[in-house]
């Protein structure tokens, strides 16, 4: 696994098809806080803890670079 630094689009990114997701119906990965309900604020929260299940894939010329 590479463990690489996410650009600030890609954390959007991440986070909103995360949020989507939850929105959607899909099961929440951590504890939520009593009274946090916003798919988005439960999206960041998943995101800071390291629990959201999306992988980046980066197309560099040289190569390809994939992390989660």
């Amino acid at each position: 696994m590479i463990f690489m630094t996410l650009t600030k689009f890609e954390k959007a990114r991440i986070i909103g098809a995360r949020a989507l997701q939850i929105s959607m119906g899909a099961p929440v990965l951590i504890d939520v806080p009593s009274g946090m309900v916003d798919p988005v604020d439960i999206a960041m929260l998943e995101f800071e803890n390291n629990l959201i299940p999306i992988t980046i894939k980066r197309n560099i010329p040289s190569s390809q670079e994939s992390g989660k």
